[in-house]
């Protein structure tokens, strides 16, 4: 598998030059780059710039592996104001457009939520499961048109929280270019990674790297690779049985304050080993 670091792992305004810079200093192979309203790549980049942004990062020996989206959390896809479902499909196609310019063939989808500290409003379960499967069963065919799959993460969300319910949404959708996006220190509060991966199977269109405490509340819970309760044997286990060899991309919270860079150095030789494992 080649390794990438994701840009949520720093400051949605970050530099990408710089922070490319540092992806490849650090040894990784690619990165993910993510949307968002006021940081260089955003809603208005143009098809030019989105080039210019592929020709760095490629001339620095960089891939872009795929796109996510700050912004996503800002507007709900599976809520039932329409403008702002609307502009969540909006945001989606942005990220699209913007990995088929890079070369990518996935982008990260928060698939939206019923409830979550990071954003306002509640929607009942059923109805958020009809809202996000309609519009991304809308969404698919300009997907596939772009030759780029929609990954839906499973993120803290209160939304699709067993691998069984993640693989029949995907399933009723019935799109090659839906899939999932796995996180695997996401789920260590409801579950066991190696198990989702297994469920899930062939729909996984990418996995991220974290690591998480389960006894800890909140974000403080999220620590560096092999710090936290994340069985890092039994998820290389079953991303060979899945055969699962796309991308291992590492992401954490943009919590080294005063060296940022230096999480991404940590987590590059801790990934290494986890592949060996």
């Amino acid at each position: 598998m080649k390794t990438a670091v994701s840009f949520y792992t720093f400051d949605q305004n970050v530099n990408l030059r710089e922070a490319c810079e540092q992806a490849k200093k650090a040894g990784y192979d690619g990165v993910e780059l993510c949307i968002s309203e006021t940081g260089e790549l955003n809603m208005k980049t143009t098809e030019r710039e989105l080039q210019q942004i592929r020709r760095m990062a490629n001339d620095m020996g960089l891939e872009i592996c795929s796109v996510g989206a700050w912004n996503m959390w800002e507007h709900n896809l599976a809520g039932h104001d329409e403008a702002e479902a609307a502009y969540a499909s909006d945001i989606a196609k942005k990220q699209v457009e913007a990995a088929h310019a890079f070369g990518a063939d996935a982008v990260l989808i928060v698939p939206g939520w019923v409830g979550t500290p990071f954003a306002p409003g509640i929607v009942r379960y059923d109805e958020a499961y009809d809202n996000a499967q309609k519009r991304l069963a809308a969404l698919a065919p300009f997907a596939e048109s772009a030759g780029v799959s929609l990954a839906v993460e499973n993120v803290w969300n209160k939304f699709l929280l067993s691998p069984v319910e993640l693989r029949r949404f995907l399933d009723e959708i019935n799109s090659d270019y839906v899939g999932a996006y796995f996180d695997v220190g996401n789920i260590i509060y409801i579950g066991y990674p190696d198990q989702w991966i297994e469920i899930l199977g062939a729909r996984i269109k990418r996995l991220h790297f974290c690591d998480a405490r389960f006894e800890q509340a909140g974000l403080g819970m999220f620590v560096d690779l092999f710090e936290g309760d994340v069985d890092f044997e039994a998820v290389m286990r079953a991303v060979r049985k899945v055969g699962y060899d796309k991308w291992a991309t590492v992401e954490f919270l943009p919590n080294y304050k005063r060296f940022p860079y230096q999480s991404i150095i940590n987590a590059r030789l801790s990934l290494q080993r986890i592949l060996e494992l």
